[in-house]
This record gives C-alpha cells, structure tokens and sequence, in this order.
C-alpha cells in the first residue's frame, strides 16, 4: 500500500529499523540497479512507494495551448488542411519567395557594408555600384573565406578527443543517446579532474567526540537504510561522502552523528533519486531519536558548509566505467563493487580518490577471478599505471584480511545473498598471487 506523506507505515511490532548501537538484520536486494518485487525480509518496512504522480495525468492543457481574451483555448500552431479538389495560389507563395529574397539580399548588403564600415566614401560607392550591377549580393561564403584561419580554428580545449580504435569502448553505442557516446570519455574525464577539489584527510583528530569506530557503525547502518528504502547505490556513496566532507569541517558530537548521517542520505535522494524519501520517513528510521525541525536545520547546515556543491564523484561510478573496459561479467563486477562498499567503512581509505579506489577494487577482482592484471586499456581510460594502484590495493587485502566484526555484518549479509552472487563468501586471492599481478 501506498505510504502518505506525514504518516508512519503501518507495519508490525519490531519492524523499525534498529538504532546505531542495536543489532543488525540482514536485507537483500534483487541485483544491482534492480527494484525488488518479492516481499522484504522478515524485520524490514514494507516496500515504499511513490509519494507523488509523475505522470502527469491531471488533466493539464499542454504547452502550445494558450487561453485568448474571451477565456477559450486557443492553439498556438495554425494547421493547414489541403481539401481534395482546391488549387494551391502558387502566385502568392512565389511573391512571398521574392519578397524573402529581396529581403534577405537587403541584409546581406547591410552586413557587408557594416563589415567595410573602414572604407572610404568613394570606395564605399564604387562597392555599392559594383553589387548593383551583380544584381545579387555575393554568397556567404566570400564572408567566411574572408575571415583569417586562425580566427576558425576550434580550441584546443573544445576540440575532440581522438580515441584510438582499439580503445574504444562507446562506439557501439552509437545509437543509444543515453550512453552518451560522442562524449562519455570526456564526462569521466573531467570527473577525475573534479575529484582535486574534494580531497579529504584523516579528521578524526578534530572530531573529540568520535572514533572510527563510529564512523563504521554509521555507515553500516546507512547501508541497511539504502536496503530498505531501495535506492540507488549512488545514493548511499553520495551520502557517505557529504558526511565526511561535513565532518572533516564540523565538530559533531556523538548524539547527533546519526542525524548527520540520516541528513546526508536525504540531501543524497534528493540529488539521485527519482522519487525519493521525504522527512518523516527518515524521522522513522531514527526511531524518533530527532525532531523534524532540527533534520531541517541539519540540512541547510550541510549544505551551506559544503557550498551547495554535492556533485562529489564517487568510486561507483568509475568502477562501471572501468569494468566495461574489459567486458567484466555481471560476477566480476558484483565482486569489485563488493570490495568497494566495504571500503567506505575503513577511515584509512577515506583519502584515496574515488577513480584509484574503483580501479583498486577491480584489480583486485580480476586477480580473484583469475582475467588478468591491468591491461593497457584500462592504463588508457583511468590513467593510472600498476604501480599507482598497489599501495591501495594492498590496504584493501589487509582490511578483507582482518577477523569480521559481529556488530558490522551489513555489508557481508548483503553480499551474501544469490543475487549477488554470494561473492562475500568467496575466499580472497592468494598474496604471492596478488603480489605477482601488482609486480612491474
């Protein structure tokens, strides 16, 4: 059933989702990018639906109808019916050819005479006599031919990048404009450019209130929150990163670092999403811990303390960019955005850049699969060399390497399911064999 703005889902006794500190239930999901249709797990709120009608069905008189003074519609386009039997008034239409003719040789005169506007007066006659006995003005071309090479050349900046053939990834995409072909290289090309601007370090030290510790209990409960609501992943990685900026510029203490998080993952709908939660819904997952007034006054402060500027490249991105590189299986793939996700609880990865964090996690899922190391097309499209990715991937084996934590499962338990291919309980590649692939 449809959830109404305002009001609590009606579900059963013990069905809110825990607090920071309680324990955790496991959510699956029907694949990435999916919707689920079964029924959520037994503990989950039940499916939320659409708050509003994007379907414009209300009745609403399109754009070129407009109301005349008598109140009546009116269309703004005039059709013209040709009835069986009527001659067309050719004379009409060819005194309106001649008459946009003459028109149009007016303002070409006007233009060449405001582009000659140097001469003199007798040279500006002897033109005018010249064109009068042409009959004509003289093409446009002459104008352009006229104009000096330097002025037509295109910018270094605005010209096209040339991909070489056996790089190229979008031109089998050629007919689909929603993969954005002709440009897709630069869009990702000038994320990775954007990603200097959001550079974060280590700010524990000037958070006196928090640890790591809690950073990673936040965020595995951001990723049950992502479950139950069903949004996107790009949500959930927006909302981790507009936490950190947020935090690497603003003490919190420990009791509101709940309602940051819950902000940040509204600010995040907001942005990616196509029908996103609203206020209360997120007041109910805090089981009613904040007031409505204060996740407000939390969201203008986030926002005002990032500049309005939420647009922060995440690694998911890159990591679906990459992987289509090496025409990755669905397996492989699940296995990197694995690696990925679990990386957003380390604090010691918080520094590394969205683009070399997506390449480490998809080294390191190539290695476990057994497809190769970094190939040379994958060198092309992230810009990164073997080299630059070892330092990460090895933090990556060391934190997949280290004993789970009990009160940390959100991750493992989603991974865990057949929808995803049940890669968190795959074991991690051998080090001597990891060590080889990152060897020059």
């Amino acid at each position: 059933m449809p959830v109404p703005r305002g009001k609590k889902p009606a579900v059963t006794a013990g069905s809110k989702i825990p607090k920071l500190n309680a324990t955790k239930t496991e959510n699956q999901e029907e694949g990435p990018q999916v919707k689920r249709s079964s029924s959520p797990p037994h503990g989950a709120p039940k499916k939320r639906t659409a708050f509003i009608d994007i379907t414009n069905a209300s009745g609403r008189c399109p754009s070129d109808c407009r109301p005349n003074s008598a109140g009546s519609l009116k269309t703004a386009h005039k059709v013209q019916i040709s009835l069986p039997g009527r001659k067309k008034n050719t004379a009409k239409k060819q005194a309106k050819k001649t008459s946009s003719t003459s028109v149009s040789t007016t303002n070409h005169a006007n233009l060449k005479k405001s582009v000659s506007s140097d001469e003199t007066p007798a040279e500006r006659e002897k033109t005018d006599e010249e064109e009068a006995q042409k009959g004509v003005a003289a093409p446009v071309e002459e104008l352009v031919a006229a104009t000096p090479p330097a002025a037509r050349e295109v910018p270094a900046h605005l010209q096209k990048q040339q991909i070489p053939e056996e790089f190229d990834i979008d031109s089998e995409n050629s007919e689909d404009c929603y993969m954005c072909p002709e440009y897709a290289k630069d869009i990702f090309d000038y994320l990775k450019q954007r990603e200097e601007k959001f550079v974060l370090c280590n700010y524990m030290p000037q958070q006196p209130s928090l640890n790591p510790e809690m950073r990673a209990i936040l965020i595995d409960w951001l990723v049950e929150v992502q479950e139950n609501f069903e949004l996107y992943h790009e949500t959930l990685y927006l909302a981790v990163k507009m936490t950190d900026h947020y935090l690497s510029q603003t003490p919190v203490h420990r009791e509101m670092l709940q309602l940051v998080g819950s902000t940040a993952m509204l600010i995040a709908s907001k942005f990616e999403e196509r029908s996103p939660p609203c206020v209360d819904d997120f007041l109910y997952i805090c089981d009613d811990a904040y007031k409505r007034e204060e996740l407000i006054s939390t969201e203008a402060t986030i926002l005002q303390a990032l500049s309005f500027d939420i647009n922060i490249p995440i690694p998911y991105r890159f990591l679906r960019r990459y992987a289509k590189c090496v025409s990755a299986g669905m397996d492989t793939l699940t296995l990197a955005r694995y690696y990925c996700e679990m990386s957003l609880m380390e604090m010691e990865l918080v520094s590394e850049r969205g683009s070399l964090l997506a390449s480490a996690c998809l080294l390191m899922a190539l290695v476990t699969k057994d497809l190769g190391g970094w190939s040379p097309i994958l060198q092309f499209h992230s810009g990164y060399q073997t080299s630059d990715l070892a330092p990460v991937v090895r933090k990556l084996y060391v934190m997949l390497s280290a004993p789970p934590d009990d009160k940390l499962r959100a991750i493992r338990n989603k991974y865990s399911h057949k929808v995803f291919f049940e890669v968190a309980s795959l074991p991690l590649v051998n080090v001597d064999i990891l060590e080889k692939a990152l060897s020059p």
